[in-house]
Protein backbone atom coordinates (compact mmCIF):
# COMPACT_ATOMS: atom_id res chain seq x y z
CA UNK A 1 0.00 0.00 0.00
CA UNK A 2 1.14 3.56 -0.60
CA UNK A 3 2.33 5.89 2.09
CA UNK A 4 0.54 8.35 4.35
CA UNK A 5 -2.35 10.33 2.95
CA UNK A 6 -5.93 11.12 3.76
CA UNK A 7 -8.62 10.91 1.15
CA UNK A 8 -12.30 10.46 0.92
CA UNK A 9 -12.11 6.74 1.00
CA UNK A 10 -8.61 6.33 1.95
CA UNK A 11 -7.55 9.61 2.97
CA UNK A 12 -6.28 8.77 6.32
CA UNK A 13 -2.78 7.86 6.80
CA UNK A 14 -1.33 6.36 9.93
CA UNK A 15 2.03 6.93 11.51
CA UNK A 16 3.10 3.60 10.14
CA UNK A 17 3.22 5.11 6.64
CA UNK A 18 0.34 3.21 4.99
CA UNK A 19 -1.99 4.24 2.17
CA UNK A 20 -5.38 2.81 1.29
CA UNK A 21 -7.93 2.62 -1.45
CA UNK A 22 -10.10 5.63 -2.02
CA UNK A 23 -13.72 6.27 -2.83
CA UNK A 24 -14.55 9.69 -4.12
CA UNK A 25 -17.05 11.38 -1.76
CA UNK A 26 -19.06 14.51 -2.16
CA UNK A 27 -19.28 17.19 0.47
CA UNK A 28 -19.25 20.82 1.43
CA UNK A 29 -17.42 22.83 3.98
CA UNK A 30 -18.19 22.14 7.62
CA UNK A 31 -19.38 25.04 9.70
CA UNK A 32 -18.66 24.50 13.35
CA UNK A 33 -21.48 25.42 15.68
CA UNK A 34 -21.58 26.76 18.49
CA UNK A 35 -12.15 21.57 49.39
CA UNK A 36 -9.69 23.16 49.32
CA UNK A 37 -9.03 23.67 53.00
CA UNK A 38 -8.16 27.23 53.96
CA UNK A 39 -4.67 27.58 55.33
CA UNK A 40 -4.39 29.62 58.47
CA UNK A 41 -1.19 31.54 59.13
CA UNK A 42 0.34 31.96 62.55
CA UNK A 43 -0.21 35.27 64.28
CA UNK A 44 2.42 37.80 63.46
CA UNK A 45 4.74 39.42 65.95
CA UNK A 46 5.84 38.31 69.42
CA UNK A 47 3.92 38.03 72.66
CA UNK A 48 4.22 41.25 74.66
CA UNK A 49 5.33 40.93 78.26
CA UNK A 50 3.41 43.27 80.58
CA UNK A 51 5.62 45.87 82.30
CA UNK A 52 6.80 44.76 85.74
CA UNK A 53 5.01 46.09 88.73
CA UNK A 54 7.01 48.50 90.92
CA UNK A 55 8.79 46.76 93.76
CA UNK A 56 7.99 48.08 97.23
CA UNK A 57 10.42 47.71 100.08
CA UNK A 58 8.82 46.54 103.24
CA UNK A 59 5.48 45.02 104.03
CA UNK A 60 3.43 47.98 105.36
CA UNK A 61 3.38 51.68 105.53
CA UNK A 62 4.91 52.78 108.83
CA UNK A 63 3.05 55.30 111.10
CA UNK A 64 5.72 57.72 112.14
CA UNK A 65 5.62 59.58 115.45
CA UNK A 66 4.94 63.31 115.39
CA UNK A 67 7.88 65.70 115.61
CA UNK A 68 7.76 68.12 118.47
CA UNK A 69 7.62 71.00 116.02
CA UNK A 70 4.65 69.60 114.10
CA UNK A 71 6.57 67.58 111.41
CA UNK A 72 7.44 63.98 111.01
CA UNK A 73 10.43 62.29 112.39
CA UNK A 74 13.10 61.43 109.80
CA UNK A 75 13.08 57.77 108.69
CA UNK A 76 16.11 55.70 109.40
CA UNK A 77 16.65 53.01 106.66
CA UNK A 78 17.84 49.71 107.95
CA UNK A 79 20.65 47.83 106.12
CA UNK A 80 18.27 44.95 105.31
CA UNK A 81 15.76 47.27 103.59
CA UNK A 82 18.56 48.75 101.47
CA UNK A 83 19.69 45.31 100.33
CA UNK A 84 16.13 44.26 99.39
CA UNK A 85 15.70 47.45 97.35
CA UNK A 86 18.87 46.83 95.37
CA UNK A 87 17.78 43.25 94.61
CA UNK A 88 14.41 44.49 93.33
CA UNK A 89 16.02 47.05 91.00
CA UNK A 90 18.33 44.39 89.54
CA UNK A 91 15.36 42.06 88.96
CA UNK A 92 13.48 44.76 87.07
CA UNK A 93 16.52 45.41 84.88
CA UNK A 94 16.84 41.71 84.06
CA UNK A 95 13.18 41.52 83.02
CA UNK A 96 13.53 44.57 80.79
CA UNK A 97 16.59 43.30 78.92
CA UNK A 98 15.42 39.68 78.68
CA UNK A 99 11.81 40.14 77.57
CA UNK A 100 10.40 43.59 77.12
CA UNK A 101 13.11 45.19 74.95
CA UNK A 102 13.39 42.20 72.49
CA UNK A 103 9.59 42.06 72.17
CA UNK A 104 9.31 45.76 71.40
CA UNK A 105 12.20 45.54 68.94
CA UNK A 106 10.54 42.68 67.05
CA UNK A 107 7.33 44.69 66.79
CA UNK A 108 9.11 47.74 65.45
CA UNK A 109 11.26 45.94 62.84
CA UNK A 110 10.31 42.27 62.40
CA UNK A 111 12.74 40.25 60.27
CA UNK A 112 14.93 43.27 59.69
CA UNK A 113 17.96 41.02 59.49
CA UNK A 114 18.08 37.61 57.79
CA UNK A 115 20.32 35.17 59.55
CA UNK A 116 20.81 33.25 56.27
CA UNK A 117 22.06 34.76 53.02
CA UNK A 118 19.53 34.84 50.17
CA UNK A 119 20.15 32.76 47.04
CA UNK A 120 21.79 29.77 48.69
CA UNK A 121 20.80 26.35 47.32
CA UNK A 122 18.89 24.12 49.73
CA UNK A 123 17.19 20.74 49.43
CA UNK A 124 13.96 19.94 51.23
CA UNK A 125 11.65 16.96 51.43
CA UNK A 126 7.88 17.40 51.44
CA UNK A 127 6.47 14.26 53.07
CA UNK A 128 3.48 12.49 51.58
CA UNK A 129 0.33 13.67 53.33
CA UNK A 130 1.92 16.79 54.83
CA UNK A 131 -0.57 19.50 55.80
CA UNK A 132 -0.36 23.08 54.61
CA UNK A 133 1.02 24.17 57.98
CA UNK A 134 3.64 21.44 57.92
CA UNK A 135 4.77 22.41 54.41
CA UNK A 136 5.00 26.07 55.42
CA UNK A 137 7.02 25.11 58.50
CA UNK A 138 9.44 22.99 56.42
CA UNK A 139 9.93 25.80 53.90
CA UNK A 140 10.33 28.40 56.64
CA UNK A 141 12.83 26.37 58.67
CA UNK A 142 14.86 25.83 55.49
CA UNK A 143 14.66 29.58 54.78
CA UNK A 144 13.06 28.92 51.39
CA UNK A 145 10.31 31.36 52.34
CA UNK A 146 10.62 34.43 54.54
CA UNK A 147 7.01 35.07 55.54
CA UNK A 148 4.53 32.17 55.88
CA UNK A 149 1.64 34.61 55.45
CA UNK A 150 2.86 35.57 51.97
CA UNK A 151 3.32 31.88 51.12
CA UNK A 152 -0.23 31.03 52.22
CA UNK A 153 -1.60 33.95 50.21
CA UNK A 154 0.30 32.75 47.13
CA UNK A 155 -1.01 29.19 47.53
CA UNK A 156 -4.57 30.50 47.66
CA UNK A 157 -4.15 32.91 44.73
CA UNK A 158 -2.72 30.09 42.57
CA UNK A 159 -5.44 27.66 43.81
CA UNK A 160 -2.69 25.20 44.63
CA UNK A 161 -3.98 23.85 47.94
CA UNK A 162 -4.72 20.39 46.49
CA UNK A 163 -2.03 20.36 43.77
CA UNK A 164 1.18 20.36 45.83
CA UNK A 165 3.14 17.15 45.35
CA UNK A 166 5.36 15.38 47.89
CA UNK A 167 8.98 14.57 47.18
CA UNK A 168 12.49 15.99 47.13
CA UNK A 169 13.01 19.56 45.97
CA UNK A 170 15.88 21.92 45.33
CA UNK A 171 15.15 25.58 46.11
CA UNK A 172 17.16 28.70 46.95
CA UNK A 173 16.91 30.61 50.21
CA UNK A 174 14.28 33.36 50.26
CA UNK A 175 13.04 32.36 46.83
CA UNK A 176 10.15 34.16 45.15
CA UNK A 177 6.93 32.65 46.65
CA UNK A 178 5.24 32.19 43.26
CA UNK A 179 8.16 30.20 41.88
CA UNK A 180 8.19 28.07 45.05
CA UNK A 181 4.48 27.25 44.76
CA UNK A 182 4.75 26.60 41.01
CA UNK A 183 7.59 24.13 41.61
CA UNK A 184 5.52 22.37 44.27
CA UNK A 185 2.73 22.06 41.69
CA UNK A 186 5.09 20.78 38.98
CA UNK A 187 6.57 18.20 41.33
CA UNK A 188 9.99 17.16 42.66
CA UNK A 189 12.92 18.61 40.73
CA UNK A 190 15.88 16.72 42.15
CA UNK A 191 17.46 14.42 39.60
CA UNK A 192 16.69 10.77 40.14
CA UNK A 193 14.34 8.23 38.65
CA UNK A 194 12.08 9.89 36.08
CA UNK A 195 9.16 8.55 34.07
CA UNK A 196 8.75 9.94 30.56
CA UNK A 197 5.42 9.48 28.81
CA UNK A 198 5.48 10.76 25.25
CA UNK A 199 2.52 12.26 23.45
CA UNK A 200 0.47 9.68 21.60
CA UNK A 201 1.05 6.70 23.91
CA UNK A 202 -1.85 4.43 24.79
CA UNK A 203 -2.69 3.26 28.30
CA UNK A 204 -1.13 -0.11 27.48
CA UNK A 205 2.08 1.55 26.31
CA UNK A 206 2.09 3.75 29.40
CA UNK A 207 1.76 0.68 31.62
CA UNK A 208 4.73 -0.89 29.85
CA UNK A 209 6.78 2.27 30.40
CA UNK A 210 5.86 2.28 34.10
CA UNK A 211 6.98 -1.34 34.41
CA UNK A 212 10.31 -0.52 32.74
CA UNK A 213 10.91 2.44 35.03
CA UNK A 214 9.61 1.33 38.41
CA UNK A 215 9.12 -2.43 38.12
CA UNK A 216 5.37 -2.22 38.72
CA UNK A 217 3.82 -5.02 36.64
CA UNK A 218 1.91 -3.62 33.68
CA UNK A 219 -1.08 -5.78 34.59
CA UNK A 220 -1.21 -4.22 38.08
CA UNK A 221 -1.03 -0.72 36.62
CA UNK A 222 -3.83 -1.47 34.15
CA UNK A 223 -5.97 -2.96 36.91
CA UNK A 224 -5.68 0.32 38.80
CA UNK A 225 -6.14 2.54 35.72
CA UNK A 226 -9.93 2.55 35.78
CA UNK A 227 -11.97 5.74 35.51
CA UNK A 228 -14.34 4.53 38.23
CA UNK A 229 -11.44 4.58 40.72
CA UNK A 230 -10.94 8.34 40.20
CA UNK A 231 -14.12 9.90 38.84
CA UNK A 232 -15.20 11.23 42.26
CA UNK A 233 -12.05 13.34 42.49
CA UNK A 234 -11.63 14.07 38.77
CA UNK A 235 -15.06 14.97 37.33
CA UNK A 236 -13.70 15.20 33.77
CA UNK A 237 -13.62 11.38 33.78
CA UNK A 238 -17.42 11.20 33.96
CA UNK A 239 -18.63 9.09 31.06
CA UNK A 240 -15.19 7.73 30.10
CA UNK A 241 -15.67 4.99 27.51
CA UNK A 242 -15.27 1.42 28.77
CA UNK A 243 -14.18 2.73 32.22
CA UNK A 244 -10.79 3.51 30.68
CA UNK A 245 -8.31 6.30 31.43
CA UNK A 246 -7.29 6.31 27.77
CA UNK A 247 -6.58 9.89 26.74
CA UNK A 248 -6.21 11.26 30.28
CA UNK A 249 -2.78 10.05 31.45
CA UNK A 250 -1.11 13.28 30.46
CA UNK A 251 2.19 12.95 28.55
CA UNK A 252 5.07 14.50 30.47
CA UNK A 253 8.32 13.65 32.28
CA UNK A 254 7.54 12.91 35.93
CA UNK A 255 9.82 12.76 38.95
CA UNK A 256 7.96 10.72 41.54
CA UNK A 257 10.68 9.42 43.85
CA UNK A 258 12.14 5.96 43.94
CA UNK A 259 9.13 3.74 44.63
CA UNK A 260 5.77 5.34 43.77
CA UNK A 261 2.66 3.20 43.68
CA UNK A 262 0.51 2.75 40.60
CA UNK A 263 -2.11 4.93 42.25
CA UNK A 264 0.39 7.75 42.90
CA UNK A 265 1.59 7.64 39.28
CA UNK A 266 -1.94 7.76 37.92
CA UNK A 267 -2.91 10.63 40.20
CA UNK A 268 0.14 12.62 39.11
CA UNK A 269 -0.89 12.18 35.47
CA UNK A 270 -4.53 13.08 36.12
CA UNK A 271 -3.42 16.13 38.11
CA UNK A 272 -1.28 17.20 35.17
CA UNK A 273 -4.17 16.76 32.73
CA UNK A 274 -6.27 18.94 35.00
CA UNK A 275 -3.57 21.62 35.17
CA UNK A 276 -2.92 21.64 31.41
CA UNK A 277 -6.61 21.95 30.48
CA UNK A 278 -7.78 24.19 33.33
CA UNK A 279 -8.02 27.35 31.20
CA UNK A 280 -9.31 25.79 27.97
CA UNK A 281 -13.00 25.51 28.81
CA UNK A 282 -12.88 21.82 27.89
CA UNK A 283 -15.52 20.78 30.41
CA UNK A 284 -18.10 22.99 28.67
CA UNK A 285 -17.71 21.22 25.33
CA UNK A 286 -17.38 22.98 21.96
CA UNK A 287 -18.39 22.73 18.31
CA UNK A 288 -21.30 20.47 19.19
CA UNK A 289 -19.07 17.94 20.95
CA UNK A 290 -18.87 16.95 24.61
CA UNK A 291 -15.64 17.15 26.56
CA UNK A 292 -15.19 13.39 26.16
CA UNK A 293 -15.65 13.63 22.37
CA UNK A 294 -13.21 16.53 22.20
CA UNK A 295 -10.51 14.49 23.93
CA UNK A 296 -11.27 11.63 21.52
CA UNK A 297 -10.93 13.96 18.52
CA UNK A 298 -7.71 15.39 19.98
CA UNK A 299 -6.24 11.89 20.22
CA UNK A 300 -6.91 11.35 16.51
CA UNK A 301 -5.26 14.67 15.68
CA UNK A 302 -2.27 13.70 17.82
CA UNK A 303 -1.71 10.54 15.82
CA UNK A 304 -2.24 12.24 12.44
CA UNK A 305 0.48 14.88 12.66
CA UNK A 306 3.46 15.70 14.81
CA UNK A 307 3.47 19.31 13.54
CA UNK A 308 1.78 21.57 16.08
CA UNK A 309 1.21 24.36 13.52
CA UNK A 310 -0.94 22.18 11.25
CA UNK A 311 -3.04 20.47 13.93
CA UNK A 312 -5.88 23.02 13.53
CA UNK A 313 -5.92 22.13 9.80
CA UNK A 314 -6.14 18.41 10.51
CA UNK A 315 -8.91 19.21 12.99
CA UNK A 316 -10.80 21.08 10.28
CA UNK A 317 -10.61 18.07 7.94
CA UNK A 318 -12.01 15.78 10.63
CA UNK A 319 -14.82 18.22 11.46
CA UNK A 320 -15.66 18.66 7.75
CA UNK A 321 -15.80 14.90 7.22
CA UNK A 322 -18.02 14.47 10.27
CA UNK A 323 -20.34 17.13 8.89
CA UNK A 324 -20.50 15.39 5.52
CA UNK A 325 -21.04 11.94 7.03
CA UNK A 326 -17.79 10.71 5.49
CA UNK A 327 -15.74 7.99 7.19
CA UNK A 328 -12.62 9.40 8.83
CA UNK A 329 -10.40 6.56 7.56
CA UNK A 330 -7.60 7.17 10.05
CA UNK A 331 -5.17 4.26 10.06
CA UNK A 332 -4.08 4.88 13.67
CA UNK A 333 -7.63 4.00 14.77
CA UNK A 334 -7.35 0.71 12.88
CA UNK A 335 -4.05 -0.03 14.64
CA UNK A 336 -5.76 0.65 17.96
CA UNK A 337 -8.66 -1.62 16.98
CA UNK A 338 -6.33 -4.52 16.17
CA UNK A 339 -4.45 -4.12 19.49
CA UNK A 340 -1.39 -2.15 18.42
CA UNK A 341 1.73 -3.12 16.58
CA UNK A 342 3.92 -1.39 14.04
CA UNK A 343 3.01 -3.45 10.97
CA UNK A 344 1.45 -1.74 7.97
CA UNK A 345 -2.34 -1.67 7.94
CA UNK A 346 -3.64 -4.30 5.56
CA UNK A 347 -6.92 -4.77 3.72
CA UNK A 348 -7.77 -7.50 6.19
CA UNK A 349 -7.31 -4.99 9.02
CA UNK A 350 -9.89 -2.76 7.35
CA UNK A 351 -12.46 -5.50 7.87
CA UNK A 352 -11.98 -5.69 11.64
CA UNK A 353 -15.32 -5.67 13.44
CA UNK A 354 -14.72 -2.87 15.93
CA UNK A 355 -16.27 0.50 16.82
CA UNK A 356 -12.76 1.89 16.27
CA UNK A 357 -12.85 0.85 12.60
CA UNK A 358 -13.34 4.29 11.03
CA UNK A 359 -13.22 2.83 7.55
CA UNK A 360 -16.45 0.87 8.11
CA UNK A 361 -18.06 3.27 10.60
CA UNK A 362 -18.78 6.96 10.34
CA UNK A 363 -18.30 9.36 13.23
CA UNK A 364 -15.63 9.50 15.90
CA UNK A 365 -14.18 6.48 17.64
CA UNK A 366 -16.08 5.74 20.88
CA UNK A 367 -13.14 6.88 23.00
CA UNK A 368 -9.61 8.27 22.70
CA UNK A 369 -6.92 6.17 21.01
CA UNK A 370 -3.97 7.74 22.88
CA UNK A 371 -2.97 10.51 25.28
CA UNK A 372 -3.03 13.79 23.33
CA UNK A 373 -0.93 16.86 23.99
CA UNK A 374 -2.52 20.15 25.00
CA UNK A 375 -1.72 21.39 21.47
CA UNK A 376 -4.01 18.74 19.97
CA UNK A 377 -6.71 19.47 22.54
CA UNK A 378 -6.57 23.16 21.63
CA UNK A 379 -6.86 22.24 17.95
CA UNK A 380 -9.96 20.15 18.67
CA UNK A 381 -11.47 23.13 20.47
CA UNK A 382 -10.42 25.67 17.84
CA UNK A 383 -10.14 24.08 14.37
CA UNK A 384 -9.08 26.16 11.39
CA UNK A 385 -11.91 27.51 9.24
CA UNK A 386 -11.41 25.59 6.00
CA UNK A 387 -13.24 23.47 3.43
CA UNK A 388 -10.50 20.85 3.34
CA UNK A 389 -11.53 17.21 3.11
CA UNK A 390 -8.18 15.61 2.30
CA UNK A 391 -4.52 15.77 3.15
CA UNK A 392 -1.42 13.87 2.11
CA UNK A 393 2.19 14.04 3.21
CA UNK A 394 4.26 16.70 1.51
CA UNK A 395 6.88 15.51 -1.01
CA UNK A 396 9.37 17.77 0.81
CA UNK A 397 9.72 15.08 3.48
CA UNK A 398 9.50 17.55 6.39
CA UNK A 399 6.55 15.87 8.08
CA UNK A 400 4.02 18.45 6.92
CA UNK A 401 0.99 17.76 4.73
CA UNK A 402 -0.63 19.22 1.66
CA UNK A 403 -4.35 19.90 2.18
CA UNK A 404 -7.05 19.98 -0.49
CA UNK A 405 -10.78 20.53 -0.91
CA UNK A 406 -11.40 18.43 -4.00
CA UNK A 407 -10.72 14.80 -4.73
CA UNK A 408 -8.93 15.65 -7.97
CA UNK A 409 -6.54 17.97 -6.14
CA UNK A 410 -5.96 15.26 -3.60
CA UNK A 411 -4.98 12.80 -6.33
CA UNK A 412 -2.42 15.26 -7.67
CA UNK A 413 -0.93 15.76 -4.21
CA UNK A 414 -0.80 12.03 -3.69
CA UNK A 415 0.96 11.50 -6.99
CA UNK A 416 3.54 14.14 -6.09
CA UNK A 417 4.19 12.45 -2.76
CA UNK A 418 4.53 8.99 -4.29
CA UNK A 419 6.91 10.33 -6.93
CA UNK A 420 9.13 11.70 -4.16
CA UNK A 421 9.56 8.17 -2.79
CA UNK A 422 11.03 6.76 -6.00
Amino acid sequence: MADRFMGGGSGTRGRDGSYHRTVRPAGTRFKSGPSQSRLSSPASGSRQVPPPRAAVSGGHRAILPAHPRGGRCPVKTSPMSLILGIVAVVAVAVLLFAFVIPAVTSLIAPGSEQAVEAGLEVEVNIPDGASGDQIAQILSESHVIDDPKVYYSTVRSMQADMLIKPGDYRFTTYQDPESVVQQLIDGPNIAGVTLTIQEGLTVDQTAARVEETYGIPAADFLAQAKASNYVNEYPFLEGAYNDSLEGYLYPKTYSLGENPTADEIIRAMLDQFQIETADLGLSEGANGLTSQELVTLASLIERETAQADERPLVASVIYNRLEEGMPLQIDAAIVYARGGGSDTVTYDDLEIDSPYNVYKNTGLTPGPICSPSVSSIEAALHPADTSYLYYVLSPDGDGHHNFSESYDEFLKNREAYESSLS
